[in-house]
């Protein structure tokens, strides 16, 4: 018995390996061709390239194999031989494909940490440079809205914990994120994208006069005095917006963006025909952000359920085309959804995959693979495998808890090719 083996180890020679036998590979990941190191033998492919890979032995695990070991054929080892080079091709051509994501979501976290830092000068310069403020506000904007205009490739990532703390801005960034995502569907044009863009960024500018204390306080613990001084930011936000000279299609969605289609919300219960367009956008986007970010995180959903629960149980309180736009957009499982897969893997949904939303990238847990190097799967290329469900991160084994550290702060950004924005703010 080898230094690491244990009592416990189920170990099978080539020969006696079978289809329905859950197998351990015991190579790092780069120096097999399968997509998990870990998995059930499917097909008598796999068989013929795990004899390709000339090991002694593999561990196996029996309570999660259908049947034990048995013998197959010998002359099989020659033909799996025969197949490992055309095989270990598509294994390093998928290595280099996830080195490059790998590339490109580095670059799109460097370019949201660009913009955080854009926005929060906006944030410390709006009142003692109001103007040289509100034109840095307007060419991010405006840099943000070209991205999704010009490049249809755009794709939406989630931030990790490592992209900033839980600054009141972003917020803001990620309602003018996902309001721009959605504008691109909506087919506004270039002036009405600025629009959005620019009132999602500033629809909760009268925060600033309300007391950090009910800021930072859970709306389910107001007594009615501090409920009824918060919801008053909507009209100090108004106020705000005429001295700094905001259109009014902007002020409109500083005014309505608590207002809801069944007239539920605040200050004035307007009906969704009552609402302005771009309002009915940013009024969804800050609901389900509030949802994945309320003050209390305890009480933070996922972005699965978020969406979910939007749907199925407050459907009435948005516009339905919106509604229905966003969940294509985000797709069944929004990034930052912890999910396990059809093998039994946990992963986190990283990007969203624009032409298949039940098949985005996921980040996998490996505990073969060094966090720094953890596998990055497109789902969509991974034609046998599948998102099986959707977990909340309190259920996860702490291992995989701390390997897949789900942010606390959900936060979303568009990939790297459209982020000039942050260079340019």
């Amino acid at each position: 018995m080898g230094p690491n083996d244990s009592d416990s180890d189920h170990w099978v020679l080539p020969e006696q390996l079978r289809i329905g036998m859950y197998i351990h590979v015991g190579l790092p990941w780069f120096s097999h061709p399968f997509t998990l190191s870990s998995f059930k033998i499917s097909t008598h492919e796999q068989l013929l390239e795990l004899l390709a890979l000339q090991q002694t032995r593999f561990r196996f695990d029996p309570a999660l194999s259908d049947v034990g070991p048995d013998a197959v054929q010998p002359e099989d080892a020659a033909v799996a031989e025969g197949r490992r080079d055309p095989v270990m091709a598509e294994k390093n051509a998928r290595v280099q494909r996830l080195g490059e994501h790998r590339r490109a979501v580095a670059q799109t976290e460097k370019a949201f940490l660009r913009t955080a830092a854009a926005m929060r000068s906006f944030e410390d310069n709006l009142f003692t440079r109001p103007k040289e403020a509100m034109e840095e506000m307007h060419e991010l904007v405006k840099h943000i809205a070209s991205a999704f205009l010009d490049r249809p490739e755009v794709t939406l990532h989630v931030m990790g914990e490592k992209c900033g703390g839980d600054e009141a801005y972003y917020h803001s960034l990620n309602v003018s994120i996902l309001c721009m995502m959605l504008a691109k569907d909506l087919h506004l044009d270039r002036a009405q994208f600025v629009t959005l863009g620019t009132g999602a960024i500033l629809h909760d500018i009268g925060l600033r006069e309300i007391p950090e204390r009910i800021v930072k306080k859970a709306p389910e613990r107001f007594n009615e005095a501090e409920r009824a001084l918060r919801a008053r930011h909507i009209e100090y936000g108004v106020a705000m917006g005429k001295r700094l000279g905001l259109a009014p299609d902007v002020l409109a969605i500083i005014a309505q963006h608590h207002e809801l289609a069944d007239g539920s919300g605040y200050p004035r219960a307007l009906k969704l025909n009552q609402i302005a367009p771009l309002s009915r956008v940013v009024s969804l986007v800050n609901y389900y952000d509030k949802l994945c970010n309320p003050v209390d995180f305890a009480r933070a959903m996922t972005p699965h359920e978020a969406l979910s629960a939007m749907f199925a149980q407050h459907k009435q309180k948005f516009d339905d085309e919106i509604l229905q736009l966003m969940i294509r957009c985000l797709g069944v499982y929004p990034p930052g959804t912890i999910v396990k897969l059809s093998n039994d893997a946990f992963a986190m949904v990283v990007s969203v995959n624009p032409q298949k939303s039940l098949r985005p990238w996921v980040l996998l847990y490996d505990a073969g693979v060094p966090r720094e190097e953890a596998i990055l799967l497109n789902l969509e290329l991974e034609t046998d495998l599948n998102i099986g469900k959707a977990i909340r991160p309190a259920m996860l084994p702490s291992p995989v808890y701390a390997y897949l550290s789900p942010s606390k702060r959900i936060k979303y950004f568009f990939d790297s090719e459209s982020a000039d924005a942050g260079d340019r703010a």
